[in-house]
C-alpha cells in the first residue's frame, strides 16, 4: 500500500469515527481511537489528497484555497496543506448535499454559497458593540477577534457543536495538550444548558478570556466568516 493510499484510508476511518461519535456522544473510547488516528494522519493533508477526497482536481482545490473558501495551514513539520478538521467538515457537508439535495454533481458549490451567505450576514463590529471603541495594540486586537469569533459561534450554537467541542477537550486531555484545570473548567461549561454555554462564550471578562485561550470551538465557523472577523476587527 502506498503512503497516499494509507493516508486516504486513515481519513476514511476518521469519517466513520465521527459518525460513531455523533451516535454515541458519551463514549470517550471512540474519541481516544480517533485521537490516535489523527496523530497518525497529522494535522494537515496535501492539496492532492484533499482533491481526491472532494472528487475534484488539485487545481480546483488550489483555486478554492486562494479564494478563501478552504483554509490552508502550516503544520509543525513545515508542510502546508488543508487542515484535517476543515476537510472532514467539508466532506460531511458535501455528503449531506448529495444525500438530501437535488444535485448529483457540483455539490460543493451550494456549500460554499451557504458559507458566503453566512459571512455576508455576519457583522463583526456589531458583535462588539457593547465594548468601548479604544486604540488597540496587537494583544488587544487578538483578544477582541477571539471574542467576536466566539460570539458568532454562540449565535449558531447547537448541541452537536457542543458535543464536538467536548470531544475535543477529551482528545486534548488524552494527548496532554491542555492543562487539566482548563480541561475540567471547559467540561463543566460544556455540560451546562445551551443558554449558559452561550453566556460563557460571549462574556467579556478575564475568566472567559482565559478560557477562550484554550478554546475547543476553533474551526466551527466557515473560512469566509473567520476571514471577515480578521479583516474587520482591527
Amino acid at each position: 500500500m502506498s503512503v497516499a493510499e494509507r493516508r486516504r484510508r486513515l481519513f476514511d476511518q476518521l469519517v466513520r469515527l465521527r459518525r460513531a461519535e455523533r451516535a454515541h456522544p458519551e463514549d470517550e473510547d471512540i474519541v481516544a481511537v480517533r485521537s490516535q488516528i489523527e496523530q497518525d494522519l497529522g494535522p494537515v493533508v496535501s492539496l492532492s489528497m484533499a482533491a481526491v477526497v472532494l472528487g475534484v482536481s488539485h487545481t480546483t482545490v488550489r483555486r478554492w484555497v486562494r479564494a478563501g473558501e478552504i483554509p490552508e495551514l502550516m503544520a509543525p513539520s513545515g508542510r502546508s496543506g488543508v487542515p484535517v478538521q476543515a476537510l472532514l467538515r467539508l466532506h460531511e457537508r458535501v455528503q449531506q448535499e448529495r444525500q438530501t439535495g437535488s444535485r448529483t454533481s457540483h455539490v460543493i458549490e451550494p456549500v460554499f454559497a451557504d458559507s458566503r451567505r453566512k459571512a455576508a450576514r455576519l457583522d463583526p463590529r456589531a458583535l462588539l458593540a457593547d465594548l468601548k471603541d479604544e486604540p488597540r495594540d496587537g494583544h488587544e486586537r487578538a483578544r477582541l477577534r477571539s471574542l467576536a469569533y466566539h460570539r458568532a459561534v454562540a449565535q449558531q450554537l447547537r448541541r452537536p457543536m457542543v458535543d464536538e467541542a467536548l470531544h475535543r477537550i477529551w482528545q486534548w486531555r488524552t494527548e496532554g495538550r491542555i492543562d487539566p484545570q482548563y480541561a475540567q473548567r471547559w467540561e463543566d461549561v460544556l455540560r451546562s444548558p445551551l443558554p449558559e454555554i452561550r453566556t460563557v462564550m460571549a462574556e467579556d471578562s478575564p475568566d472567559a478570556a482565559d478560557l477562550r485561550q484554550n478554546s475547543p470551538f476553533a474551526g466551527m465557523l466557515s473560512e469566509a466568516e473567520r476571514r471577515k472577523i480578521l479583516r474587520e476587527i482591527r
